[in-house]
């Protein structure tokens, strides 16, 4: 049944997920199945994988459900047989819950109180229909708590109106007409239209549209509005229509019945229905919003993880600031900290000679070959006052992004690595390993404080950060971790690791010194042979004895490798890089039981490239100089930017002042754009045309310029 189910949502093929679960229960990680078994998957992607876990763990919610369901009923004593086989077969939590629903234990309701007054058989009178003087009937039933006939009638329109409200068809046919006409409206809260905080959701003090067509950052906009207190949401259909469609359901007759049950049906719709269904219509389309707003979140962080390093160089970093003035640290090419100190060259102080004097200094001590400066207050000042700095040797200018920074620096993490040093030093240091890796660095920072995406407090946070780790997870693996260097946050997220392990190879290396091979991290404390095929393959060993353990060659093909080598009667040495032996090798002479074709293809391309890093190197930009704030922009302006949030509807882009200025997704292109990062990606450097500034609202309209 599992597997039917995630092939009808999936629709990959039915060996492949049937082998992709077997390897998951077995405790295997998406990045190895993706990359280490492509024959048992058919060569499924991370993202297939990761779809193939998302709907197994949706399905085994579901089982779980409907056991609990069973249990409940069976406990009740009204479980049959056709209500079992209706239970096992139901496909989808909605419909489940549905059938479940005249038999919930409810709280004390107004049906209830009814049923406890003796008014069941009465409403059963009226439900048949064929009864003229219904008061007459109800006289008999007006006694005790129920004091006249108007009580007896009531109490039974409440017995029915329940009974309505738990019919599957009615729901379903509410739901359809929900999910096709349903109007979402907002009305300001007329004594916070003034507001200050108010003004920046002053687009939806009057705002009305489709519920199924809402953008996912609208909805979310709209749905913030409202928690702040702002406005009131309103989710309207046209309930004449819906309550006709109940009464051709319901209604046979022409008599008093007919006129109770009309009353009953009304009362049904607007006491439980509608409440009920519009709320799971609005929860709906906002688990969409989330959903696209978790798929948008998802792929900034891959572009900003991947972003381009610069590699093994000496940096020195500078987090800019006037009146506390510019923090300065000068780290080693691996990222350790050799020194730190403070200049002043902004107001109030405006010691520029002092500060250039410093830095040059700076530089020739510890051989600095680029520089990293924060992009928050005085970065401008701050790399202009460098670009004027003549070094003896080519130094590069790099202007990083801090987004976060400031949470890394009030870490445990952060302490952990300086306990000697404030926060200012650790934020500098942030900025410096940026430059140098901005996996490596970022991997410490809970990703939600990144700063890029759209509304991610707003949505399902455990499926935010579900979604988010495993974007982290894919990341880090997809580059490939040096043992020997990397921080207790970067080897938990190799595969098979997590914290714990990766606590214990960062103890057994502070303790042993460094990893000579991949066997020896086999030696780290409860890393056994299932954590060790995991992640073997993923860890890397600098200058190891074996090339191949600094290579993205598993450790269980050695033997393959060797055997390749040993065939074309060379070295291993001599084999790994060498292209031409390697496109002269027959694979088909190495496939077995146990590797394919597609294992031998990867084999020789990571031969040919041994480790080779998958990102770009990092690349030097620099704004328009003259453009300093807001008001220096004008229409029709070309210049340089930086892409540095993407969202559903357009990108953000950082042209060198506070504030970003938005391509929306119609300036992108002059067709339709249907993914924005179709056209651009985080970090891009891009030209852009100003084509509106708003100064009073700090808005700024660009085009990309092709």
């Amino acid at each position: 049944m599992m597997i039917d189910y995630i092939v009808q949502f999936t629709q990959l093929p039915k060996n492949s997920i049937i082998s992709t679960v077997q390897l998951l229960n077995e405790d295997c990680t998406i990045p190895f199945i993706s990359r280490y078994r492509k024959e048992a998957t058919g060569n499924l992607d991370e993202v297939q994988i990761g779809n193939i876990v998302k709907y197994k763990e949706q399905f085994e919610t579901l089982e779980k459900r409907k056991t609990a369901i069973l249990k409940a009923l069976e406990e009740q004593d009204v479980l049959t047989e056709d209500l079992k086989q209706k239970i096992e077969n139901t496909q989808d939590t909605t419909t489940l819950e549905d059938i479940y629903l005249p038999f919930k234990k409810k709280r004390k309701t107004k049906a209830e109180t009814a049923r406890k007054n003796g008014l069941e058989p009465l409403a059963k009178i009226i439900m048949s229909q064929n009864a003229n003087n219904i008061e007459s009937i109800a006289l008999k039933y007006v006694k005790g708590d129920v004091t006249s006939i108007e009580d007896a009638l009531e109490g039974a329109r409440h017995i029915i109106a329940e009974w309505i409200n738990e019919r599957t068809d009615i729901r379903n046919n509410l739901r359809n007409e929900l999910k096709r006409h349903a109007q979402i409206s907002t009305k300001v809260i007329k004594s916070k239209s003034t507001d200050e905080k108010a003004q920046k959701f002053r687009d939806y003090f009057d705002w009305s549209e489709s519920l199924s067509r809402i953008p996912s950052h609208r909805l979310l906009a709209i749905l913030r509005a409202e928690s702040e207190g702002f406005i009131r949401v309103k989710i309207e259909v046209d309930a004449v229509r819906v309550l006709e469609r109940i009464e051709n359901r319901i209604i046979k007759s022409q008599n008093a019945c007919a006129d109770q049950i009309e009353l009953a049906i009304s009362d049904a719709y607007k006491r439980l229905l509608f409440p009920s269904l519009s709320n799971e219509a609005l929860s709906n389309t906002k688990e969409k919003a989330d959903e696209s707003a978790i798929t948008v979140f998802a792929k900034n962080l891959k572009q900003l993880l991947l972003g381009s390093p610069i590699g093994e160089k000496r940096v020195l970093a500078i987090d800019p600031g006037f009146r506390s003035g510019c923090k300065i640290v000068c780290l080693d090419a691996q990222g350790a900290l050799k020194h730190n100190e403070n200049i002043y060259p902004h107001a109030p102080k405006n010691d520029s000679i002092g500060a250039i004097k410093k830095i040059s200094s700076l530089v020739e001590a510890y051989k600095i070959e680029a520089i990293a400066i924060g992009n928050g207050t005085a970065s401008r000042e701050t790399e202009a006052l460098i670009r004027k700095i003549q070094f003896k040797n080519e130094i590069q200018v790099f202007v990083v992004s801090e987004a976060g920074a400031s949470i890394y620096s009030a870490s445990t993490i952060a302490r952990e690595e300086f306990p000697d040093y404030d926060v200012t030093v650790r934020g500098s240091v942030s900025i410096g390993r940026r430059l140098q890796d901005p996996l490596a660095e970022l991997v410490k920072i809970d990703a939600k404080s990144i700063g890029v995406g759209q509304y991610q407090h707003d949505v399902d946070q455990t499926k935010l950060q579900k979604q988010l780790d495993t974007v982290v997870e894919n990341c880090v693996n997809a580059v490939g971790v040096n043992v020997n260097s990397a921080s207790k946050p970067l080897l938990s997220y190799v595969s098979g690791i997590g914290p714990k392990l990766a606590e214990n190879i960062f103890e057994y290396r502070t303790k042993h010194g460094v990893f000579k091979s991949r066997k020896d991290i086999m030696k780290v404390p409860r890393l056994g042979g299932k954590a060790f095929e995991q992640a073997a393959a993923f860890l890397r060993i600098k200058e190891a004895k074996n090339p191949l353990d600094d290579s993205a060659v598993h450790p269980e093909s050695y033997a393959i490798v060797k055997q390749m080598a040993k065939d074309e009667g060379v070295s291993l040495q001599e084999l790994i890089g060498n292209k031409t032996v390697l496109q002269k090798i027959d694979l088909k002479k190495y496939v077995s039981n146990h590797v394919g074709l597609l294992t031998l293809e990867d084999i020789i391309k990571e031969l040919e490239k041994p480790g080779l890093d998958i990102r770009e190197t990092a690349k030097v930009f620099s704004f328009n100089q003259n453009i300093k704030t807001i008001t220096d922009l004008h229409e029709g302006q070309l210049l340089p930017g930086i892409v540095n949030n993407i969202t559903n509807f357009g990108c953000f882009v950082d042209v060198g002042i506070k504030e970003s200025g938005l391509i929306h997704v119609s300036n992108l292109s002059d067709s339709f754009v249907k993914d924005v990062n179709e056209h651009v990606s985080l970090h891009q450097q891009i030209i852009v045309k100003v084509l509106e500034v708003d100064v009073a609202r700090k808005r700024i309209q660009l085009k990309l310029h092709k």
